[in-house]
């Protein structure tokens, strides 16, 4: 009996392929422990909070810190997750040579419709595992933001958020790590009007 395994690519290997073309830039992939994910195609709700995000967190961080979005962060466990934003602090080549990493990263954004589920079942450990302090899932399903901060390891190995805060898309968040900056929510979720 012959057992099939799935090859794991090393992040010099995911980089290989792109360099030789087998994927490009078009291609929406990402690397998460090793595989090759193709990421969800985004409705017009996900690309709605997307601006309204981009818009007002341009704002809050010009000059504290850097904002990327959709853009790869290099993390251990062979991943390299496109995240909808990542605010990163300020580097001397703006990431010109290398992917922001885990000790850049102060705050990943995920925006989750259709990616849900993934994004709180196999991101939120991935991020929790890298030991990103700062973790926010903007729930389009159930249009809250879910906060998830205090990163943790249990016994069994698994890795999550001990604090998890749920804020209504009427109420104000100050960033992590940038505490004297606020986000007003009801400038971010998309509103449904007859």
């Amino acid at each position: 009996m012959i057992l099939a395994t799935a090859k794991r690519f090393t992040i010099d290997e995911y980089h290989r392929l792109v360099e030789l073309g087998f994927l490009t830039e078009n291609d929406r992939v990402e690397l998460i422990n090793g595989e090759i994910i193709q990421i969800a195609a985004k409705g017009t709700r996900h690309t709605t909070c997307c601006r309204n995000l981009l818009e007002e967190l341009v704002l809050l961080v010009v000059g504290k810190a850097k904002l990327q979005c959709q853009d790869p962060i290099t993390l251990p466990s062979n991943s390299e997750p496109e995240p909808d934003f990542v605010i990163v602090r300020k580097n001397h080549d703006n990431y010109l040579s290398s992917h922001p990493n885990k000790s850049d990263v102060l705050l990943v954004i995920e925006i989750a419709d259709s990616s849900l589920k993934y994004d709180q079942e196999v991101k939120l450990p991935l991020y929790a595992e890298a030991g990103i302090s700062d973790y926010w899932i903007f729930n389009l399903v159930e249009n809250h933001l879910e906060a998830y901060s205090e990163p943790y390891q249990e016994l069994q190995g698994n890795f999550g958020y001990s604090v998890r805060r749920i804020f209504l898309p009427n109420q104000i968040v100050y960033l992590p790590i940038l505490a004297d900056l606020s986000l007003d929510l009801s400038k971010i979720f998309p509103l449904i009007t007859p």
